[in-house]
């Protein structure tokens, strides 16, 4: 296990090389025809579990992870040798693993209530008795790490003021809580040092810059060292302390397009490159004794994850796997077990365990439905067009199995969250279950998103609803010259930001998509501005910075919000809201769907009572993801 938090670099500005030459990719191979081709249910797609986490157990018997196999996501130990889960608690919220405690086999971990995003930390003793361990309505918090002793851990709560998160100092056998660090210059606390010594701060000052700092707290009187060290406008985010404590590992866009990962020498305050890319480093961490090292690099919408033996210094090989992608690499105590997931576009995530150096891995989870054919499932390609001012944009394209130049197949264009999300390759239960009954889609990243360069990613600042809906527009365009689509049944849909922009394209560009299907989209930029969680207060700026301030851009805000267009909607609109979302609220969706029904125009609202931004229960998942199919089954 690892005894500090690992937090990814937060990739507050990513980018694309917009300057390189653009050129109108090759048609996507077709698929090769299956005679035994089956369509599954929605239900038999949500059979599929969905699984997270690889703590190691101090004795390295068990790995705790959380899995939605109950309806919910619940925490279970994984046996390591034998593979069977044993579920261990029974919520009606959604709940996520933190850790084993380092000597014992206590357990941390989170969880909300009914989606409302107030997190909370728990304590499960080893009879199975639960303690909120950071109690309060109002109160929002994080788990750090442990001590370097391991008889104290470190959590971020706001119950001080619901706006600052400030740093406490729990007791691991008392759960008694000390005050170790006040927020109150709005700065986020990244990382506590190996020796309990530094802390890591973080202070946006804008969506394009933010500042990174150190603070001693052996020393009372210590101001604020400040690490980033450029003149000129850039984002930077704490990575990992060394195990002595004598570097600081910190990401940053400050030296080109893409985020880099540099080492910062605490003595002399030295600065030198670590890891260079051409794509983003979104994370980099460390094993509890240093020697082995996991990197993340966000390349053309995948993560190509590298672990390296810095002993050896060289990288190193696993044994020969299923096609996919690993993540989330855990280590055991001894660090002679290493748990890590494959997944795929056609392959949900699945947990293995290899005992580094060995010449076998084993799989201890088997997470696809048994009634489902991966043959019938689709793999996706990367596919690029020139959007209407010749930016390239990319995007993660699905064709149908049984799409061809004599059957051509409905399109969906899918626009991601945000705004500055990414849509990535893997595997979407969501996804695989419309292609499977004959829908293309085409998972856009216009301009904005992230993992194509800052350029990229700061092109559509204060642009929302404009660039970046006509490079929605664009895509469509694209779609209609491939020979296996249908060129007149192209829809839209989307999640929060690209609730959004679905309900934006049918506003202020009401005769390019046949219909648009909005979850959890924001409507009102005015409202969802002006009402944004207090916990978001240390980004506030950033977030006005991308999308405006509603005291003094209003009249923007107000022109690009499509509840105030709604009568220029035309086409059939589906929209999915939960009654507890903090972002969205619930009086946006309802007041959106009053006034396209008033133009009798067709729209299926489906209103989820324990949900909040996004889904949580795997029957919700099944309800909607049925809806989606019948809503385009009627309308497209």
């Amino acid at each position: 296990m690892f005894k500090k938090s690992l937090i990814a670099c937060t990739l507050l500005a990513t980018l694309s090389a917009c300057n390189q030459t653009t050129q109108q990719v090759d048609q996507p191979q077709t698929n090769q025809v299956i005679s035994d081709f089956k369509t599954y249910s929605a239900e038999t797609f949500f059979d599929t579990t969905n699984i997270q986490g690889s703590a190691f157990r101090p004795d390295a018997q068990k790995i705790l992870v959380t899995s939605d196999e109950s309806g919910i996501y619940n925490l279970y130990e994984v046996d390591v040798k034998t593979g069977e889960g044993a579920q261990i608690t029974d919520a009606t919220d959604s709940t996520y693993p933190i850790g084993y405690f380092p000597n014992d086999p206590r357990i941390l971990f989170t969880r909300d209530n009914g989606g409302n995003e107030r997190f909370h930390v728990f304590v499960r003793d080893e009879n199975g008795h639960v303690k909120d361990l950071t109690p309060g309505e109002k109160v929002r918090a994080g788990f750090v790490g442990f001590t370097n002793d391991n008889n104290a851990f470190y959590v971020l709560s706001n119950q001080r003021d619901e706006r600052f998160m400030d740093l406490y100092r729990f007791d691991a056998a008392t759960y008694e809580s000390k005050l170790i660090y006040k927020n109150d210059k709005n700065l986020n606390v990244q990382q506590v040092s190996e020796t309990d010594r530094y802390l890591a701060l973080i202070n946006a000052q804008g969506n394009k810059d933010s500042d990174l700092f150190l603070l001693d707290l052996h020393n009372p009187d210590a101001s604020l060292v400040e690490i980033s060290n450029v003149a000129h406008e850039a984002n930077f985010s704490a990575s990992a302390f060394s195990k002595d404590d004598k570097y600081l590992y910190y990401g940053t866009d400050a030296h080109g397009e893409f985020y880099q990962n540099w080492r910062y020498e605490i003595a002399t305050g030295k600065h030198t490159p670590y890891i260079e890319k051409n794509w983003d480093v979104r994370f980099l961490y460390f094993s509890d004794s240093n020697r082995y090292r996991v990197v993340g690099v966000n390349e053309d919408s995948s993560i190509k994850v590298t672990i390296t033996d810095l002993k050896t210094g060289k990288d190193i090989k696993l044994p020969k796997l299923p096609a996919g992608s690993i993540n989330s690499v855990n280590f055991s105590d001894d660090e002679k077990l290493m748990a890590f997931y494959l997944n795929s576009d056609t392959s949900p995530n699945n947990l293995y365990v290899w005992r580094v150096g060995s010449d076998e891995v084993k799989q201890l989870t088997s997470t696809l439905s048994d009634k489902i054919n991966t043959d019938h499932l689709v793999e996706s390609t990367i596919a690029r067009f020139n959007s209407f001012d010749g930016l390239e944009v990319p995007g993660v394209l699905y064709k149908p199995k049984l799409a061809s130049t004599t059957n051509k197949v409905p399109a969906l264009v899918f626009v991601h969250g945000g705004p500055g999300g990414q849509s990535m390759t893997g595997y979407s239960a969501l996804t695989q279950h419309l292609v499977n009954q004959g829908y293309a889609i085409f998972a856009v990243n216009n301009r904005g998103s992230s993992g194509y360069g800052k350029t990229f990613f700061h092109l559509d600042d204060k642009r929302h609803g404009e660039d970046d809906l006509q490079d929605i527009v664009w895509s469509k365009k694209y779609l209609q010259q491939l020979d296996w689509v249908d060129a007149d049944r192209i829809g839209i849909m989307g999640g929060s930001y690209g609730g959004y922009m679905t309900a934006a394209a049918l506003a202020f560009e009401p005769e390019e998509f046949k219909l648009g299907i909005n979850i959890f989209g924001v409507t009102n930029w005015v409202r969802t501005l002006e009402s944004i969680p207090p916990w978001w207060e240390a980004y506030r700026k950033s977030l006005y910075d991308e999308l405006g301030d509603p005291a003094t851009d209003k009249e923007r805000l107000h022109r690009i919000s499509p509840l105030f267009h709604a009568k220029n909607i035309t086409k059939p609109l589906m929209v999915v809201q939960g009654a507890n979302d903090p972002r969205v609220l619930q009086v946006e969706s309802d007041e959106l769907v009053e006034a396209v029904r008033s133009n009798n125009v067709p729209v299926k609202y489906v209103l989820f009572d324990d949900e909040g931004h996004g889904f949580s229960k795997k029957e919700n998942r099944i309800e909607a993801s049925q809806a989606y199919l019948d809503f385009l089954k009627k309308h497209l």
